[in-house]
């Protein structure tokens, strides 16, 4: 985190957000810059760990302070069911209600209608689904999505958009594309607090590069303060999405930050950032750690597996977070094993740990104009680069 809250002229802000790229690498389109919002400034690229509901599962505040985290998520659609955006502004707003004083991001609840509901209607107006708790219908619209961030009160707000899947075919992704752009103008009419809360808007077009060509030439002219890439790591093959987005981040202003949605494994952050992006998040570091599978400087490692019984190594012997210098795999494995929630707590501490400093060390080979050789020293050591590679 940052503490400072000027801009270059040593002005502040009177954005919600405000964005400076300190550096662009050499060698490639990465980016080295700072975010600034109302709750703090943080360094980019950054990685950003999901609290869908308003929770870090397993970790307190203080501890992802701890680690180095500085923009969390939470979820709108989740939020909105329980426990309401009502009782969440009643409580001062989701920074007061779960006591976070850096910066949060609000997704716009899209992804989830889309991908929990069994029965969805998508028409112009919004999308009618089921409550996937208890089967009650409801109905979603941009301007309803707004009104619920609006009341969270997050420092980053999305637009509803339709993440297409994948495949999907040309003429469903361009009407699904041409949808999610008036929808985003539908968005920003609706946004009641552009002063301290920024709405970005998310470019769609699924592997179709002349639709997402024209989603980001639609949001662009509505001159969002940032943007997302949606609609990859839905289940495409990593050099697509590598194509893709190499594609389409030059698209985006390059004074304005850029954020790949859903996307959290260590090899996918390293390209991301190669390609030009700035933020990440995803549920993968918390949601494998549940599951006693760790991220190490050596790739991947399943602490719940009969081999780890007698090893009394920390999880990763390069790593020195505070479950590496305090506890061994054979303890883990026995706290998974047993079912100790201090098992799933340990992992998810390390996971966490392992892709912020990832990235600090992505930053530091920016200032070094090193990119590239960290990213072949790194694939190296982490086993990507043999032939039956483990990823996630």
């Amino acid at each position: 985190m940052i503490d400072q809250e000027l801009n270059q002229e040593g002005v502040a802000s009177l954005a919600a957000i405000s964005f400076e790229v300190i550096k662009t690498e050499k060698h490639t389109g990465a980016r080295l810059g700072i975010l600034h919002t109302p709750h703090g400034s943080f360094e980019t690229p950054m990685f950003m760990p999901v609290g869908t509901l308003a929770t870090v599962k397993t970790m307190s505040p203080e501890e992802l302070k701890e680690i180095g985290a500085g923009v969390i998520l939470s979820n709108t659609y989740h939020l909105w069911l329980r426990p309401g955006e009502d009782i969440v502004q009643e409580a001062g707003g989701l920074h007061t209600f779960m006591n976070w004083d850096r910066g949060i991001l609000t997704d716009s609840g899209g992804f989830q209608v889309f991908s929990l509901s069994k029965f969805r209607k998508i028409e112009e107006k919004g999308v009618h689904f089921r409550n996937h708790l208890s089967g009650e219908k409801l109905f979603l619209t941009p301007e309803k999505s707004i009104k619920i961030q609006n009341a969270l009160g997050a420092d980053i707000i999305m637009a509803f958009d339709e993440c297409p899947p994948y495949p999907a075919d040309y003429k469903y992704v361009k009407e699904s594309t041409e949808r999610t752009s008036r929808w985003a103008e539908r968005c920003l009419i609706a946004h009641d607090r552009p002063e301290d809360q920024a709405l970005f808007g998310i470019v769609q077009g699924g592997m179709y590069k002349d639709l997402r060509k024209q989603s980001a030439m639609d949001l662009i002219s509505l001159d969002f303060p940032g943007y997302a890439i949606g609609g990859l790591s839905v289940g495409e093959p990593k050099p697509l999405m590598n194509e893709v987005l190499e594609f389409t981040t030059p698209l985006l202003p390059a004074n304005k930050p850029r954020y790949l949605m859903g996307v959290g494994s260590p090899d996918s952050l390293i390209d991301g950032v190669i390609r030009g992006v700035d933020m990440f998040d995803c549920v993968l570091p918390t949601r494998i750690a549940r599951n006693g599978t760790v991220m190490t400087s050596r790739g991947r490692l399943v602490v719940k597996n009969a081999t780890y019984a007698r090893d009394f190594r920390p999880l990763d012997e390069n790593c020195d977070c505070y479950t590496c210098r305090n506890y061994t795999r054979a303890y883990i494995r026995h706290l998974i094993h047993t079912n100790e929630i201090l098992g799933f707590r340990l992992c998810t501490y390390h996971n966490l740990y392992f892709l912020i400093k990832l990235m600090e060390q992505v930053r530091q080979a920016i200032r070094e104009d090193r990119l590239q050789d960290f990213r072949e020293e790194f694939f190296e050591q982490y086993g990507f680069n043999k032939p039956d590679a483990k990823n996630f």
